[in-house]
């Protein structure tokens, strides 16, 4: 049941408390969603009421059958972007033509994505990295706030510009800033820093949204709008989602087809990553498979009830997360909100400044900034630190899919690299132990005839060039150490590549007169060569296990001639004198 029904696992924990954090964080989200859902629309070429009404059903569809606690789905930027630009070559943005393409996308988007879910293709976010995952929060936390530039400071700047254009436009106008709409989207920053500060206990959010429309209603009172220039997010149209019909026809499928599985796959990766991104500041576990299934199912629905194709929104899950969201259910009751305010409250929506929106936006993009991990991971690694500019640089400048594919991409590649060059470790035997031990920190020197190295990685094909180059330069610093035994405890894998390098060192070391041995390797490399042939090629007799006296077995094979002048000596059997 948990599995057809998954809002079964997280139903125990819903009490008086969560419900309560619930129903706040469902009303600041729903308050949210109005002008949001209105701009979404228009980007999109969608009428505006369907930028709302993608935010009612697929939001409680994707909330109840996805994994994540505090994902809010419904219209997003990139998603109405992409939808205007593969639609409207096909038919005039807003037209009932134009809308039944649209619609006839949301299927389909929601369909491949339910395929994927079904099909298990979920652990495919197991590749976007927690690095990943933080330089995409930070920069998009950065163009949530650049976005809200112009109605924070009251500015004529283009919609959807760069952030680059936008910093340039603020510097430019700094003397046009309008002082009226600047103070309220300022006052409304600090009634929210200040409640919850103060009172950790009350809906910051919307006290901080009742204090910014008060004082623009002074401001407006006094002066008047004219003067002040303070605008609000208007009038709504009052009504429920209407039911809606795809176009099933098959040339308007066939046109379809390849615009849905690029619109699922950027859905799918924009949710996920943000699901994730919630992940880490909850603590909660994120099941892929499961947030495909549920962003499936709530593009289907939205096909049916006048939604279009929608995904995961870091503004609102960002919201939902600091109003203090427990559950899912925050997301219901924000729907149910948004209804509410459609068919009773709609009027009132002229007295909601977009300047108090824009501040609240700007606290709820200060939030997703985690600077404690950023600060750790540029202590920690030039590796992980280069994945992390890469995410944060690539989130500003190209759109929010491609940024996550040029962190996963680049992590990918820092990765092949490190396992590409597995290390080869100097080791020792302890001096004493039984059975015998290796360490790279014990102090003593080589062997004049018999090397020890530990190998530290796998062995497969993108490796084998690397080693075998390794292998080769032992001898050739030092032409006695013609046998080699390799402690092989670090070796996970080895593939069949590998296993021919093992071979072809095997034969080369005994035509140089010496020896190939291996010391503790595991048994799934061990089935490996043995499957491939490539066991008896180099010797069973080769081949030591734990307990095993490997340094006895090894001296006896040693010339004897070049052990009795030695005075190394570091085996324990070259202690022993000669019979």
């Amino acid at each position: 049941m948990k599995s057809m029904l998954p809002f079964l696992r997280w139903w125990p924990r819903v009490n008086r408390q969560t419900l309560r954090a619930d129903l706040i964080a469902g009303l600041t989200g729903g308050l949210i969603l109005v002008p949001q859902g209105v701009a979404f629309a228009t980007i999109a070429g969608m009428p505006p009421e369907y930028g709302l009404y993608a935010a009612m059903w697929p939001a409680i569809v994707a909330a109840l059958w996805g994994s994540s606690w505090h994902l809010v789905s419904g219209p997003t930027t990139a998603i109405s972007i992409v939808v205007f630009a593969t639609m409207s070559p096909l038919a005039t943005a807003g037209s009932p033509e134009y809308v039944t393409l649209v619609l006839t996308l949301t299927f389909l988007v929601g369909l491949f994505q339910l395929l994927l879910g079904v099909l298990r293709l979920g652990t495919l976010v197991n590749f976007v990295s927690h690095t990943v995952v933080v330089g995409f929060t930070a920069g998009a936390a950065i163009l949530i706030a650049v976005s809200q530039v112009k109605n924070f400071f009251g500015l004529p700047i283009a919609r959807g510009a760069s952030p680059y254009v936008v910093m340039e436009g603020l510097l430019q106008h700094l003397s046009d800033v309008n002082p009226f709409i600047t103070a309220v989207a300022v006052v409304t920053v600090l009634a929210s820093v200040a409640a919850r500060r103060w009172c950790p206990r009350w809906p910051h959010m919307i006290i901080a949204l009742l204090v910014g429309s008060l004082l623009a209603a002074v401001f407006n009172q006094h002066w008047g709008a004219a003067h002040t220039g303070i605008s609000s997010i208007g009038a709504l149209r009052i009504g429920m989602p209407p039911l809606s019909s795809p176009d099933f026809s098959w040339a308007t499928l066939e046109k379809l087809v390849p615009v849905a599985m690029a619109v699922a796959l950027l859905a799918l990766t924009e949710a996920v990553s943000i699901a994730r991104a919630m992940a880490i500041k909850s603590g909660q576990r994120i099941d892929g498979n499961q947030e495909f299934i549920g962003q499936g199912l709530s593009n289907l629905a939205g096909s049916f009830f006048s939604g279009y194709a929608s995904s995961g929104s870091f503004n609102r899950s960002g919201l939902n997360y600091a109003a203090g969201a427990k559950t899912p259910l925050s997301t219901v009751f924000s729907a149910v909100c948004l209804l509410l305010i459609l068919l009773f409250l709609a009027p009132l929506a002229v007295y909601l400044p977009t300047a108090a929106m824009a501040g609240i936006l700007f606290v709820v993009a200060w939030g997703l900034i985690d600077f404690h991990h950023i600060a750790e991971i540029l202590r920690a690694s030039r590796q992980e630190s280069a994945v992390l500019g890469v995410t944060f640089v690539a989130t500003l400048t190209l759109q929010l899919e491609f940024a996550i594919y040029a962190g996963v991409l680049l992590s990918l590649l820092l990765y092949l690299n490190r396992t590409s060059r597995p290390g080869l470790e100097d080791v020792k035997p302890f001096p004493g132990q039984w059975p015998p031990a290796f360490s790279a920190g014990t102090g003593l020197p080589d062997c004049p005839q018999l090397k020890i190295v530990r190998i530290n990685g796998s062995i497969f094909f993108g490796a084998v060039n690397h080693l075998q180059e390794a292998l080769q330069q032992i001898d050739a610093r030092e032409p006695m150490h013609r046998h080699l035994l390799l402690v092989a405890s670090g070796i996970n894998f080895l593939d069949l590549a590998g296993a021919h390098l093992l071979a072809q060192e095997a034969r080369r070391r005994r035509a140089l007169g010496g020896g190939l041995y291996l010391f503790h390797m595991k048994d799934e490399p061990m089935r490996t060569l043995q499957r491939c042939g490539v066991l008896d090629e180099i010797g069973r007799e080769n081949f030591f296990n734990l307990g095993d006296d490997v340094l006895g077995t090894l001296y006896a094979r040693l010339d004897s001639a070049v052990c009795a002048r030695c005075q190394v000596r570091i085996f324990q059997p070259c202690r022993v004198p000669p019979g």
